[in-house]
């Protein structure tokens, strides 16, 4: 038989799923503060929250809501490079479709503009004009037609020092009342740590969001209504064991959805039985792609710390975990604040702990191993 139609789910890290749901209010808190006056305290926003939460689709969609009012975009991600990238690359080439022709002149007398106004590469222009200096005269171009500039950056990290000169621009632009806004986003433990850093004060006034699990009625939805759109149907049964096989985890969002789908392509109706084999891909999946590199990433004592914890078939309690690795109550709280800062952890009452992440107790159980470790 004919293959139905082609699945619209969207299973990719920083790809927009074809519904978004659970982040309404967020999304209208800071468009609301891009159709407001400068000063507006949604113009500056931080988005943190564990991997596959949604971060990454949350820039996408602020970024889609500037475009809409016509605003330009400015798109990075915190890399080295980072202000050389907003000197040589994306102010010019704004600079040059929006400047008139007397900020041309005036920047080709700072060395800036060649002929027919063609972006000077010497090595003189990040001395004489800076991001400061071409950001504003971008945003002075702009204001004829009640526009302006929104900048996003993801992965925020204190390892990128370049972000400090980078938020220094954007604090002074803040301070002069420009039609200009930055949305950020991070893992919660970077972003804390780049917030206590000395020259940091633009993000320490920022509003953060943390960003955490969807609804399972917004989940039903964000299920039902792609499968509907491209032509199935899903039983209740199947539509709530799918849900309830989420989390409410964004990224499972769409692992479920997508290989629930690909389960039997002739059919009309996705079954619990579809679904029931597409939630043990899917299960298999984010922990190849979210469990296992961040696993990798922690210290042998801290993977020990949560081999420790998957032992428990629900929250484990901190003294429990301790007496597990065998280590002091002071040496443990030190591994305990390390997983929550790094967002694998999190505290659910005093004296205990859970995992954040929807699945990695499982995966610790299956890896254990492997690991080298025996829970």
């Amino acid at each position: 038989m004919t293959r139905i139609a082609k699945n619209p789910f969207k299973p990719t890290f920083g790809v927009s799923p074809p519904l978004l749901v659970g982040r309404d209010v967020l999304l209208d808190d800071f468009s609301i503060g891009l159709d407001d006056d400068p000063g507006h305290p949604s113009r500056a926003t931080i988005y943190t929250g564990s991997r596959g939460i949604g971060k990454t689709v949350l820039l996408n969609e602020v970024e889609r809501a500037a475009q809409a009012r016509g605003w330009l975009v400015i798109a990075e991600t915190a890399r080295d490079g980072l202000v050389s990238r907003f000197v040589q690359e994306h102010l010019p080439k704004y600079l040059t479709e929006h400047a008139d022709n007397a900020t041309k002149t005036r920047l080709t007398g700072l060395g800036l503009f060649g002929g027919n106004a063609a972006w000077t590469t010497s090595d003189t222009y990040t001395v004489t004009a800076g991001m400061r200096t071409l950001l504003d005269e971008l945003l002075i171009a702009l204001a004829r037609n009640d526009a302006g500039v929104l900048i996003t950056v993801d992965e925020l990290r204190p390892e990128v020092r370049e972000l400090e000169e980078m938020l220094t621009v954007l604090q002074h632009t803040f301070r002069e009342e420009r039609e200009i806004a930055f949305a950020g986003a991070g893992l919660p433990g970077p972003v804390d740590q780049l917030v206590k850093q000395p020259g940091m004060t633009f993000l320490q006034r920022a509003a953060t969001e943390h960003l955490s699990d969807v609804p399972l009625a917004d989940v039903a939805d964000a299920i039902r209504k792609p499968i509907e759109a491209a032509g199935r149907k899903i039983s209740s049964a199947a539509l709530d064991e799918a849900a309830r096989a989420t989390d409410g985890y964004p990224f499972l969002i769409q692992l479920v959805g997508y290989y629930s789908w690909n389960q039997n392509l002739t059919a009309l109706e996705v079954s619990p039985q579809d679904v029931e084999r597409g939630a043990l891909q899917a299960q298999r999946r984010v922990g190849s792609l979210v469990h296992g590199p961040v696993v990798k990433d922690c210290s042998p004592v801290a993977i020990s710390y949560l081999l420790a914890m998957a032992i428990d078939d629900g929250p484990s309690r901190t003294a429990d975990v301790a007496e597990r690795i065998k280590a002091t109550a002071g040496y443990g709280s030190q591994y305990r604040q390390q997983l929550i800062t790094a967002g694998l952890i999190k505290p659910t009452s005093h004296g205990f702990i859970d995992f954040a992440l929807p699945g990695l107790r499982e995966y610790m159980r299956d890896h254990a191993a492997i690991l080298s470790i025996q829970p």
